[in-house]
């Protein structure tokens, strides 16, 4: 692909729109002002976790809460810290006290000009149950990051697959929680 190349829409749905670049083919998702993406750790140091179907693999996968930003009506305006705030709070029951960006980075280039923005939340306070929204279906985890290799041999024992996301936020959390203990 030549980066001087027009972007041409080859097909457009509800949600998604497919389109080519000289021979390249990408997607990009119609109608959001961005993407979050969460790694939430308790006081106790749990990293919470959600547990949701996705059509595309056929099975339940284990990921980091996420969510869009301005992708209904009433999010039209929506800041990305508070698509992350509100994602947090629908899908697993917990308030940041805290919501720290840490990057910015895209989610699977040869696929998608989609890119992710990653907030670290802490201070949590449990308020509901979760679940979603109600076009959701989620069960939330909290996870002991000193038992993250046996439970995700469970997991994925038991059929389900694990977002690559969690194992960089597993990956983030025992970097940022130990060094935060030699500090102390």
């Amino acid at each position: 692909m030549n980066p001087n190349d027009t972007p041409q829409i080859k097909w457009q749905g509800r949600h998604l729109t497919l389109k080519t670049a000289g021979r390249w083919e990408y997607v990009t998702r119609n109608n959001i002002s961005g993407i979050v993406g969460i790694i939430p750790v308790t006081n106790d140091n749990k990293l919470v976790l959600v547990e949701q179907f996705r059509p595309p693999v056929g099975t339940s996968v284990i990921e980091i809460p996420a969510g869009l930003a301005g992708d209904r009506p009433e999010f039209n305006d929506e800041e990305i810290a508070t698509a992350a705030e509100r994602e947090l709070l629908e899908e697993t029951g917990y308030q940041a006290g805290k919501m720290k960006l840490l990057f910015v980075g895209v989610s699977t280039p040869g696929l998608t000009d989609e890119t992710v923005h990653y907030f670290l939340a802490s201070d949590l306070q449990k308020v509901h149950s979760g679940g979603g929204d109600s076009s959701e279906d989620i069960t939330v985890h909290e996870l002991d990051l000193n038992n993250f290799e046996p439970w995700v041999n469970e997991m994925q024992s038991a059929g389900l697959l694990i977002d690559v996301k969690v194992y960089a936020a597993v990956y983030y959390l025992r970097n940022h929680l130990s060094a935060k203990r030699g500090r102390s």
